[in-house]
């Protein structure tokens, strides 16, 4: 059984054929880019598959053709402390809607596959050579279809990473004649140590406790996104990250670390090739640019993993955030992206008690952000 396709759970680039708009006319369009649990994955199973004994997972009565496999990867999670469950932007749409926004109208959605990441400057990437493309078309059609307004990108969590590197990918003059302002939610710059958790435990896949454990841990290390997410260099330095007995691993010493979690010369290689340019190259956007994070939330800043053994559960210190991304990776974005004389505007929120999960859905933090959108729009 593999993996076949992709389903979006926001509509991506529909038809432009609708009734009479009932949407704001003043507005700016808006396009979402969600975070990475928004994706709806379907499997086929061809003849060749035999089902192995006992799984409990029902497959044989699937039948043959599509079904729905992994709809939201953190409902797997066992632990709620490891990732937020939930985390998809219904919220955010409905209270775009009632100022005014209309899905297909002035409101879309820019799915991607989380499996996979941006690769380094002139490496291949077909999936996400298929995303800016797909985003390019889409933010080009949503302004033709509001009077050549030009439209405002709105972000979550990975989706940040995503559209960060699109808009560096694409030409200054597309940038300025289509991308009015970029909102970018709980994302800071250059990863975060809780990823370095799940690529750890490599035991945890080949002796589960659950199915949903393998699945889970599986994905998390073979995903390309999850390289793309581990702690950069700029931004942490050669803070101790992970600490063992016998020796510490700091943002410059993630191949080390990699290769000592289990991952082949090849794996390491990959890393060190694809996502690790990535994370250091990233730069301003050029567009004017609002980044809103929770703070207040305990949030991972170092594991412990006393005895070398990474297959276990480590010890968690923890700091300040929103319950996966940390504050020093907000700074980092002040300092690499606010502080950019070329960037035309920058601002930055912290909402207090608010986590990953809550600035998408909690009441009074949704208000602020569509305040900001708003104002973005004006």
């Amino acid at each position: 059984m593999a993996f076949q396709r992709l389903l979006p759970l926001v509509a991506l680039l529909c038809l432009f054929v609708a009734p009479p708009s009932s949407a704001v006319p003043s507005l700016h369009p808006v396009v979402l880019v969600p975070g990475n649990t928004c994706s709806q994955l379907e499997a086929r199973l061809t003849d060749e598959y035999e089902p192995p004994p006992a799984t409990g997972c029902g497959v044989p009565r699937q039948g043959r053709g599509w079904f729905r496999l992994w709809e939201n990867f953190t409902e797997l999670q066992e632990d709620p402390t490891l990732l937020i469950r939930n985390v998809c932007m219904e919220g955010l749409v409905e209270a775009l809607e009632r100022v005014g926004y209309r899905e297909g109208e002035n409101l879309f959605g820019a799915p991607y596959d989380f499996r996979h990441a941006p690769a380094a400057p002139g490496l291949a990437s077909r999936a996400f050579s298929g995303f800016s493309s797909g985003l390019r078309l889409l933010v080009e059609r949503a302004s033709q279809r509001n009077g050549n307004k030009p439209v405002v990108l709105v972000t979550h969590s990975l989706g940040g990473l995503f559209a960060t590197v699109f808009l560096d990918r694409t030409p200054l003059r597309w940038r300025r004649r289509y991308v009015k302002h970029l909102v970018m939610l709980c994302l800071g710059a250059g990863g975060s140590p809780l990823n370095m958790w799940p690529l750890a435990s490599k035991a945890l896949a080949s002796s589960p406790t659950s199915l949903q454990a393998a699945v889970l841990t599986y994905g998390n290390r073979s995903f390309a996104s999850m390289f793309s997410l581990m702690p950069s260099p700029r931004v942490y330095g050669r803070t101790p990250l992970v600490i063992t007995r016998d020796r510490n691993y700091s943002a410059h010493d993630m191949p080390e670390f990699l290769a000592a979690a289990g991952f082949s010369e090849d794996e390491v290689a990959r890393y060190r090739t694809r996502a690790l340019p990535v994370t250091l190259s990233l730069r301003a956007p050029l567009v004017p640019m609002t980044a809103m994070n929770g703070v207040g939330v305990p949030t991972v800043d170092k594991l412990v993993f006393w005895d070398g053994n990474f297959s276990g559960r480590p010890q968690l210190v923890n700091g300040d955030g929103d319950g996966q991304i940390n504050l020093e990776t907000v700074l980092a974005l002040q300092r690499l992206v606010g502080a950019d004389p070329d960037q035309p505007y920058f601002k930055t929120i912290l909402i207090p008690n608010t986590t990953h999960k809550g600035m998408i859905s909690d009441e009074s933090a949704l208000k602020r952000v569509v305040s900001e959108i708003l104002g973005a729009s004006s």
